[in-house]
């Protein structure tokens, strides 16, 4: 995972999101008056960001987006590994140069994003590695910070992991409460195909196994199988067809994921679990200013 696939991924909505949220992050700070009343303009700073534990790392290349929002003048940085790489503990993973008002202001920044994007990173690897020889792939949620969706998705990325939709329009999801309020899966089914053509693809979130038969009638492009016992899921993926993908999903835990994946001879295609983001630990990284 390099600065090419970081720029492929952020491109269009998603680095406009990514920047709102550098700037907005800047704006919370406001003037770093501490820095800019010790230090004259012209006074340079080096400085290291060193991992503080064996880790992945994620979220390199947003260096330059952070000190290019943080002042005027020339400044440097230099990265000495990839996205994606697994460092060693007090490895240097980049410099940066730059007057020491400008990279004071930007160093909790740049940390806050490279700890928190590599924490994500490394608790997907973990369950990545926990679904090892199943088949079964992981896929993240929608359960992210405000403003953040996009960083933590592409740390999933770099650990290893799937992103799920990353909005309300890449895949329509029928939940207990569309299919209550519209009377069931079929006329909600029906409604969504009538209302917008070409249909995005449908994904329907089943709690028992009538309605996992109803969403194979209608032929939907994948069914999720929520919070089953796993007595229930191996029963209902054997009415799934394969032309429907799976996914189950609902309290998996990087206990339980190995056994959720194997419990059937037809195991689900998807696992999803919102702890990849919602409960991942940051990673440990310090800036070492020279």
């Amino acid at each position: 995972m390099n600065i090419e696939k970081f720029s492929s991924f952020f491109q269009g909505e998603a680095l406009r999101f990514l920047e709102e949220a550098i700037e907005l992050a800047l704006r919370e700070d406001g003037r770093d008056l501490t820095s800019e009343g010790v230090f004259p303009p012209d006074h340079r700073l080096g400085a290291k960001i060193i991992a503080k534990e064996d880790t992945l790392v994620a979220g390199l290349p947003i260096i330059p987006l952070v000190m290019e929002r943080c002042g005027h003048g020339e400044w440097s940085w230099k990265a000495f590994v990839h996205d994606g790489d697994l460092v060693a503990d007090r490895t240097v993973v980049a410099t940066i140069e730059a007057d020491a008002a400008r990279l004071l202001k930007a160093e909790r920044i740049i940390l806050n994003f490279i700890t928190h994007m590599s924490g994500i990173a490394n608790h997907t690897r973990r369950y990545v590695q926990a679904l090892s020889g199943t088949g079964t792939r992981l896929l993240d949620t929608r359960k992210t910070l405000p403003c953040l969706r996009y960083p933590e998705k592409y740390a999933v990325l770099v650990g290893g992991g799937l992103n799920h939709r990353k909005n309300l329009e890449e895949m329509l999801m029928l939940k207990d409460n569309h299919v209550d309020l519209a009377g069931g899966i079929t006329p909600a089914v029906s409604k969504l195909r009538a209302t917008y053509s070409p249909c995005p693809p449908i994904e329907v979130e089943c709690r028992t196994l009538s309605e996992v038969q109803e969403a194979v009638l209608c032929k939907v492009e994948r069914i999720m199988l929520d919070n089953m016992d796993t007595a229930q899921m191996c029963e209902a993926l054997e009415l799934i067809p394969e032309s429907i993908e799976t996914e189950v999903s609902g309290g998996v835990t990087l206990e339980t994921i190995h056994a959720l994946a194997s419990a059937s001879t037809k195991g689900p295609d998807f696992i999803s679990v919102g702890r990849l983001t919602h409960s991942a630990p940051v990673a440990d990284f310090s800036m070492l200013v020279q």
